[in-house]
């Protein structure tokens, strides 16, 4: 909700002095011998925010239209700026209020920075309620386009749960740990966050399912994976691989960085998936 004017001057000076700031190594792009310019170019930062070069440059010379809380808060994760930053950012914009679900999709600037340097790695972020923020290409690659649903779709637990697809891509064997797993994470969520929070909300959408329900009504707390993971993958078959979990408790979210042992078939074959890439094995 707009409660307060855009103002252009004032973002203007705040995008440029971010983008001058910011250092190719902290975006994960390398430093040409050639480069001149003062922090990143703007066509970068443009890249980063997913816009238009043209309308980030009316953005900085204050000409531009007022951004969307969407376009804001794909500039705050852009620009990797802090929860601090990232509210200065919307109050600039002429929102003096965001959305829960924009707060809570803001990625730390300390995980996207480690994830910057794994984008040869299967590594994803994901959120309080397991869904997932921002994907690596070879993650994408090992597990399809799990940034692109929407609503209550956009959890990995939801998606577990109504969307038989969902399992595809995990050894049948593991189905019901993983149920009883996800049952339990949501648990513990929709406890810490209390009622109304996405995290109760998704309890309640989920009770119509007949498995969910008979899960919940066991109580079962504190369940967890191993760090082995086991998925099948449509093109190069069974992959074992460990899962190391990267925690920001002030967020709430988790960077998974998956990994397979060298020499074995499993190493052989997330090599391929990395070579290969993201538009060969992204569909679902």
């Amino acid at each position: 909700m707009v409660d307060t004017a855009l103002d252009g001057e004032g973002l203007a000076d705040f995008l440029r002095g971010r983008r001058e700031s910011l250092q190719p190594e902290d975006v994960g792009l390398r430093r040409g011998a050639r480069r001149r310019t003062t922090g990143l170019r703007r066509e970068e930062v443009a890249e980063l925010c997913d816009m238009s070069a043209d309308y980030l440059a009316r953005l900085e010379r204050g000409s531009g239209s007022q951004p969307s809380q969407q376009m804001a808060a794909a500039i705050a994760r852009g620009l990797r700026l802090t929860p601090d930053e990232r509210d200065h950012l919307f109050l600039l914009c002429g929102y003096r209020l965001q959305t829960r679900r924009l707060r809570e999709a803001h990625i730390s600037p300390g995980l996207l920075r480690v994830m910057d340097r794994l984008q040869d790695t299967p590594a994803q972020i994901v959120g309080t309620v397991g869904e997932t923020l921002q994907q690596t290409p070879p993650a994408v690659a090992l597990l399809g386009d799990e940034t692109r649903h929407t609503g209550p779709a956009r959890s990995t637990l939801y998606r577990w749960f109504t969307d038989p697809t969902a399992r595809h891509r995990y050894l049948p064997d593991d189905h019901h740990l993983h149920s009883r797993v996800y049952v339990a994470i949501l648990r513990a969520s929709a406890t810490a966050q209390g009622p109304g929070s996405p995290a109760a909300s998704l309890v309640a959408d989920l009770q119509h399912n007949e498995e969910f329900a008979e899960l919940w009504n066991r109580h079962e707390v504190g369940l967890r994976w191993s760090n082995a993971k086991r998925f099948v993958h449509p093109e190069v078959g069974r992959i074992d691989l460990y899962c190391q979990t990267l925690l920001d408790p002030d967020q709430g979210q988790s960077l998974l960085i998956f990994t397979a042992t060298p020499g074995t078939e499993s190493y052989d074959k997330l090599a391929l998936l990395t070579v290969l890439g993201a538009d060969t094995f992204a569909g679902s």
